[in-house]
């Protein structure tokens, strides 16, 4: 986990300091009033963010498949908001993110949970004063892997840390895309949906299915 977060740190600053470069700040108007007010977020920031995940996953094909259904998690971290040219900005982060995926089977109750370190890098459309599209890239750094069984008379649980010799990849490329409201010129509400574009086993079987992740993240982010 040490050595994922500090790469995802690593690219979290390399993104950070090559953006500053493009961006000359301009002097803007004092605020008087709300519009101003939202139109003075597009500036540099940092930001702490906290939210949740509503995740599930998306199977390939085969003899394996099965019904899944949702599984809630966290997910956690910092930002960056470094404006480029109006109304484009430059929002890298990195987050502590929780996935994974329940399933109902006749033998019993499974459920995955799967712990990433989540570096997106997005393009932030200012479209109008408090409102903003967000969408690019995302890599993401498996951490560890729990996977848990209950048959109604007993319940097992594996875990591994960061080990691809159970089949899973140790790092995903994801898509991101989503949507954010500054509801004050320091806090704003985020939305957003992504999708791992690689499966997470090349070679999926009846024990490990070569499926995606996906997750609908909500949460808050509070700017500095």
């Amino acid at each position: 986990m040490k050595k994922h977060f500090f790469v995802a740190i690593v690219l979290f600053f390399i993104a950070g300091s090559v953006s500053a470069q493009y961006y000359q700040p301009r002097p803007r108007p004092r605020a008087h009033n709300r519009q101003e007010t939202y139109n003075d977020n597009f500036r540099p920031a940092f930001s702490i963010i906290g939210g949740i995940n509503v995740a599930n996953v998306i199977q390939g094909h085969g003899d394996y498949a099965y019904g899944t259904g949702t599984k809630i998690g966290a997910n956690i971290g910092v930002g960056m908001d470094l404006p480029i040219i109006y109304p484009l900005s430059f929002a890298p982060e990195v987050l502590y993110s929780q996935k994974g995926y329940t399933s109902v089977t006749s033998y019993g109750e499974y459920k995955q949970r799967t712990d990433y370190i989540d570096v997106p890098l997005l393009a932030k459309i200012h479209v109008v004063p408090g409102f903003n599209i967000l969408f690019g890239p995302q890599i993401s750094f498996l951490v560890s892997t729990t996977n848990t069984f209950d048959n109604g008379y007993s319940q097992s649980t594996q875990q591994y840390y960061n080990n691809s010799s159970n089949g899973y990849n140790k790092t995903m490329i994801d898509g991101v895309a989503g949507v954010s409201f500054d509801l004050s010129r320091n806090v704003e509400l985020r939305a957003r949906y992504t999708i791992d574009f690689n499966e997470i086993n090349n070679n999926g079987d009846v024990y490990v299915p070569n499926y995606r992740n996906q997750a609908w993240q909500f949460g808050l982010g509070f700017r500095f």
